[in-house]
């Protein structure tokens, strides 16, 4: 390797510490506590997730004195691992920096030391409770700073000081402002601000995720997962950058970094995709979009599945229910937008190192797909033959049975030789053979059958389910080579094992330290959720923002988006979704009430979500597409602008399944639906991707394109072509409200538009959608969803409003009145304007089929 890949390697190394792990890497006695202290945090965090203490009735701790703990680490960490400055040295802690990490650490740490003192005295601090909060919070901002750059901490110190200039505000903005000990106290005190929600979040959930996928990756998953997707699909037109995609895609289940994500699969991908004829620009690139569309990708998300949990009040399984489509037709998209390129520039893929007949390559593959069905089949039905059997014991067995299946893989595995990462830059690259590849690793995908078991199965909490899979993950680290060692019959069995432990050590340790930015940055995040709740300027930004999109929803949504756009540039994706989600997300789905849009909560929170993500890579400050630009020697700016293009296609889909939320798998009531929305959905995507490319058999015409860009249209929303033609609700008046609640099939919802005077003395009108439970008369359904009616003459108004109820929660108060009932309209299936743009998209594709023919003879004659 020469002085400048050298040079390269450590920029990009240096680039992922710094934003990911802290930069700094002392000797002496500063790296054993730098490489202990990490250890130390994340046996707390197994210890906390456990049910030993429990069981032990040892170590029993509450949610706020665990988050206390919890970003006590993390504000230790960040002054210890992370420098001061970018010129600051790296090789030495400073006292300063000592002083620092254990005055912060005790500030945060405070909860949990003085926990009880604190109960007694709840909303009445002392003096010296008030300087530590004021220390802990500029300690915070601090640290903040340092591990994840200026932004966040500025936008946390602009709400700050906006909670205490309330009165010197703009009028729109105004409050009545907060004094030093009630700020400090809310914030810090309390689990309203700092140790709020997304803290807890990072506490229970994200952290043993992180080192869940920290564990499979020192395990080697991450160097099988990119071998498997270049061993499958390598051999097609740009190959590489095929493989590229879906190896981000898998190490989307074990990284929740773009960046990180960049770097594993990408110094080896760029190289390969270079070669075999993309430009350095778009190698990096596709790298940066497959690695930020890595976030979206179920189960993990990065963090946003946890707090969405948290925030929409709906449970993880439906969290990645919703998410899971929008996900696979954007990596679909993707993997599409490479073979345009590549067919575009006319690319091969590359060799085989052996050329197997159709029908070998069938018997692998059916080989290896059957394999894993056999396991999949043995992990779910013995699980479900041992819960019947054995009772309260089936749990000992299962995990028996599932070390068993282990060892049996392991020693399957054991009969391929073990996978060595290729250098992409050797003068021949051929593919590695696809059944020897697989099989060499399917141990890998143990623990996630055990998460995934965990999570859809037995619906542990998302925290105990990650505990079990890192449990699990856990005896891989330690026993995968000494076990290889012994069935190959080769290896020192003895430097087998020293080597897993010190797999386990680093593993431990890199997971901690990539978990420094989150517990930082949710906390960070938390002051802006306590200035909310403080100040009450979500009310203010329904107003604000309402004021200028002018009522439109639309208008509203392209706002939010650009908002997420403007942080996520220097805010990483957690904190962005945090904070736009708690600013937005309500102001959405009032706005779209009042104009008659319903809009689901997790739908708004996914689409503030997708835009964060996409900050990852639009310039100036995508972080991602600097990563990839170093490896690939390409500008960064226009990497990361080649990158937002291929990302179009993320960035439609938000604005898609807000107006059509089957999308994320809402209101689908048959198998039929079912199947035709993701037909409709991945369709769509790909003629929207041929349509930006400006390519699809041949090159497109501009009429071509807007053709295909109406058909994309079309499949996704074809509820806008139908609404012109056949209006899908009808009006009935108020006084109906009984009948027609006896007629809603059970468990379904009655619309109707409300209106009333809310708390702040303001006229309020709105959709609303009251669900009514089991059948019954009209009366008594409506009773049960906590809604009393009287008659005034020709009025319908609410005479009660019970207490907790979903009449309550959808903000219906006393004395207000059902305006109209607003029933949906008997209508043929709107799923018909798919047959017109079907017809559209065959006639260009014969269009486009005869241009290329005709290209194709031009080529032949000359």
């Amino acid at each position: 390797m020469s002085h400048n890949d050298d040079t390269a390697e450590k920029e990009i190394q240096e680039l992922v510490a710094s934003s990911d792990s802290g930069a700094r890497d002392p000797g002496g006695l500063p790296g054993k506590i730098l490489l202990i202290t990490p250890v130390c945090w994340a046996l707390f965090q197994l210890w906390y997730a456990s049910p030993l203490p429990f069981l032990l009735n040892f170590g029993v701790l509450n949610d706020t004195e665990a988050r206390s703990v919890h970003l006590a680490f993390a504000i230790f960490l960040a002054f210890t691992a992370y420098p001061a400055l970018s010129s600051s040295r790296r090789d030495l802690i400073p006292i300063q920096d000592w002083l620092m990490a254990l005055v912060g650490a005790f500030c945060a740490g405070y909860l949990f030391l003085f926990y009880a003192e604190l109960s007694d005295r709840a909303g009445s601090p002392t003096q010296f409770d008030i300087v530590t909060a004021v220390a802990g919070m500029l300690l915070l901002l601090e640290a903040t700073r340092r591990a994840l750059g200026p932004p966040l901490m500025v936008v946390a110190s602009v709400f700050l000081i906006y909670t205490f200039a309330g009165p010197y505000m703009p009028d729109v903005i105004a409050h009545k402002g907060a004094s030093l000990n009630k700020t400090m106290s809310h914030q810090w005190l309390t689990t309203e601000g700092v140790f709020g929600v997304a803290l807890g979040v990072s506490t229970s959930f994200v952290f043993l995720f992180v080192l869940f996928g920290a564990l499979l990756d020192k395990a080697g998953a991450g160097n099988y997962f990119i071998k498997v997707a270049f061993s499958l699909l390598g051999h097609m037109r740009g190959g590489p950058a095929k493989a590229a995609v879906v190896s981000s895609g898998l190490s989307g289940l074990i990284s929740g970094s773009s960046i990180a994500n960049v770097v594993t699969t990408g110094t080896f991908t760029i190289p390969l995709m270079k070669r075999v004829g993309f430009p350095g620009t778009k190698a990096g690139a596709v790298e940066v979009a497959a690695s930020t569309n890595g976030q979206l990708t179920p189960p993990i998300m990065g963090a946003a599945a946890f707090l969405m949990v948290e925030y929409v009040g709906i449970s993880y399984v439906e969290v990645i229910t919703h998410a899971i489509l929008p996900a696979l037709i954007s990596y679909i998209a993707l993997i599409y937008i490479v073979h345009l390129e590549a067919l575009k520039a006319n690319m091969q893929g590359l060799p085989r190192r052996t050329n197997p007949t159709l029908a070998q390559s069938l018997l692998s593959f059916l080989t290896t797909f059957l394999g894993i069905c056999i396991i999949a089949a043995v992990v779910y039905y013995g699980v479900g033959w041992t819960k019947d059997l054995f009772g309260g014991t089936a749990t000992l067995v299962l995990g028996l049975l599932i070390c068993l299946v282990y060892v049996l893989l392991v020693r399957y595995s054991a009969q391929y030789p073990e996978l060595q990462m290729d250098d992409p830059n050797a003068e021949v690259v051929e593919l590695p053979e696809v059944g020897p590849t697989v099989k060499s690793g399917l141990y890998y995908l143990l623990p996630i059958f055990v998460l995934v078991w965990c999570l859809m199965v037995e619906r542990f909490s998302p925290g105990l389910s990650a505990f079990w899979a890192t449990l699990f993950m856990i005896v891989i680290v330690i026993t995968h080579r000494p076990l290889l060692a012994l069935f190959r019959h080769q290896g020192d069995l003895k430097c087998a094992v020293y080597r897993g432990l010190m797999e386990l050590f680093d593993g431990l340790a890199s997971g901690a330290r990539n978990m420094i930015g989150i517990g930082v940055a949710t906390a960070a995040a938390g002051i802006v959720v306590g200035t909310v709740t403080l100040t009450g300027i979500g009310l203010v930004m329904t107003e604000f923002v309402e004021f200028i999109s002018g009522g439109s929803v639309l208008l509203m949504l392209f706002f939010t988006a650009l908002i997420s756009l403007i942080l996520g540039m220097g805010l990483p994706t957690t904190a962005n979704y945090i904070v736009v989600s708690t600013l937005m997300a309500p102001v959405i789905v009032n706005l779209g009430a009042a104009h008659g849009l319903i809009v689901p909560l997790i739908a708004v929170h996914l689409f503030v979500f997708y835009f964060g993500i996409l900050a990852d890579d639009t310039p100036p400050v995508g972080l991602a597409a600097f990563a990839a630009a170093a490896i690939a020697r390409s500008d960064p700016i226009r990497t990361g602008i080649q990158g937002f293009t291929y990302d179009i296609r993320t960035a439609v889909l938000p604005f898609m399944f807000i107006f059509n939320t089957q999308l994320l798998l809402i209101g689908i009531d048959s198998v039929l639906s079912l199947l035709l929305t993701i037909f409709s959905a991945i369709i769509a995507m790909l003629v929207f991707a041929a349509a930006t490319q400006g390519f699809w058999l041949v090159k497109t015409r501009w009429w071509e394109t807007i053709g295909l860009l109406l058909v994309a249209f079309s499949l996704f929303r074809p509820g806008f072509w139908w609404d012109e033609v056949y209006p899908p609700l009808v009006e009935a008046p108020a006084a109906e409200i009984n009948q027609r609640a006896e007629q809603i099939a059970p468990d379904g919802n009655l619309r109707m538009r409300v209106s009333g005077i809310n708390l702040d003395g303001d006229e309020v009108s709105k959709i609303v959608l009251l669900p009514l439970g089991e059948s019954g008369d009209g009366e008594t359904r409506l009773t049960n969803a906590g809604l009393m009616l009287r008659q005034d003459d020709d009025r319908t108004v609410v005479d009660m409003v019970a207490f907790g109820s979903p009449a309550q929660e959808l903000g219906i108060d006393f004395d207000w009145e059902i305006q109209q009932l607003l029933i949906d309209a008997e209508r043929p299936p709107k799923e018909l304007v798919f047959i017109p743009a079907l017809v559209l998209l065959g006639a260009l594709w014969i269009g486009q089929r005869r241009r290329r023919e005709q290209q194709s003879q031009a080529a032949t004659a000359t």
